[in-house]
């Protein structure tokens, strides 16, 4: 039997990493900057993090939440104090695509109403309802649509207002940064108007913080640049450091009741172990702070650079846009300077992501190697 190819495959197999860095079969080293699609917070193999999982999984590694498990509600304290998010419900699932579907059954089960409000360039997950919710028709299958889902401009409030005054729309969701449609910021007052018209017309808002989030941008969640609070907030990727773990932020004023949602692995003791390993590290080592100075550092220099079209981003969530497809460069900064990138839906931009522990010199590493090939 052969594998399904989840994506084009790079020849390199890695064997061993630690930070930022991966060592192949052959012991050749890599310089990581895209952690695994912003999957990698705290850095390969950071020693609290290994710490943790291990001592959890000598004790118990898992049981279903037919039974009380303290670590659950640790990491609910812990993640509310660190993101502002005391007063809210955090229910723990395994991945970002069931974080955003849940999300979205929770709107409709709230408003009783069945549309949805998304925008273009979006990417929320490849499940039934979210998958209809993202802007890529080519994944997209026909048991997937809906006409429940209404695309919109990203960042045109006009045309939100105009679709909710029908007062059939459920949710709106929104990624606090794009990634997958390119590094694509929702501006501070377009966010802001979602958020009253939203509450105006008694719809939920819902925060894709699933890439965007837990530091990446420079504070928790992106979306609190724009100093807004969603209904919803779900997250994922860099939740886990690479062990699967996501949730969904609930508003106290969402009564969510026993039966609306569930799950058998979510919230297990060792993806607990994991969530609080990341969060502890994050405390300890000042890793948002680090984002913000890294990234700030990191566009500043990009920007400079002949060449480059535009940089996008906030934090340690970057997009270099190029005035070409940047798929050969991808391959000459891998086969030659040994360093990984990632791409978008928009083939001339390179996305950068790597973990929030990223030094100064990596980053430089990266810079010096890709000017000069774009030069």
């Amino acid at each position: 039997m052969n594998l399904f190819d989840v994506y084009p495959l790079f020849d390199i197999t890695p064997v061993k990493a630690l930070g930022s860095k991966l060592w192949d079969e052959n012991g050749t080293e890599y310089l990581d900057l895209y952690g695994g699609h912003a999957v990698i917070s705290i850095g390969h193999s950071h020693p609290h993090y290994v710490q943790r999982l291990t001592n959890q999984l000598n004790n118990i590694g898992f049981y279903s939440n037919s039974v009380k498990i303290p670590q659950q509600q640790e990491l609910a304290e812990k993640l509310g104090k660190l993101s502002g998010y005391d007063d809210y419900q955090l229910f723990l699932i395994n991945s970002g695509a069931e974080a955003n579907e849940n999300a979205l059954k929770l709107a409709s089960f709230h408003t009783g109403r069945k549309k949805m409000i998304s925008f273009s360039k979006s990417f929320h997950g490849r499940t039934s309802a979210v998958v209809a919710a993202t802007d890529d028709r080519s994944i997209v299958a026909p048991v997937n649509e809906t006409e429940n889902i209404i695309f919109l401009p990203f960042n045109d409030a006009a045309a939100v207002e105009e679709a909710l005054a029908t007062n059939e729309v459920a949710a709106i969701i929104v990624e606090g940064i794009q990634g997958v449609g390119g590094v694509n910021i929702p501006t501070a007052p377009f966010l802001q108007d979602l958020e009253k018209l939203a509450k105006k017309q008694g719809a939920l808002l819902i925060l894709d913080e699933i890439q965007s989030g837990y530091g990446r941008s420079g504070k928790f969640f992106a979306h609190q640049h724009a100093g807004i609070k969603p209904d919803l907030i779900t997250i994922a990727k860099g939740m886990g450091n690479g062990f699967p773990v996501a949730g969904v932020l609930i508003s106290p004023e969402i009564p969510a009741k026993h039966g609306m949602l569930g799950t058998t692995f979510g919230g297990n003791y060792l993806a607990c172990a994991a969530a609080l390993a990341v969060l502890e590290v994050m405390e300890q080592e000042n890793l948002v702070e680090n984002a913000a100075q890294m990234g700030d550092y990191l566009m500043e220099k990009a920007k400079a650079i002949p060449g480059v079209r535009e940089v996008r981003g906030q934090g340690l969530m970057v997009g270099i846009e190029l005035e070409n497809p940047c798929a050969p460069l991808r391959k000459a900064l891998l086969d030659e300077y040994r360093i990984f990138t990632g791409s978008a839906s928009n083939k001339n931009t390179i996305r950068i992501l790597p973990a929030l522990n990223v030094t100064q010199a990596e980053l430089d590493r990266f810079l010096e190697a890709f000017g000069a090939l774009v030069k």
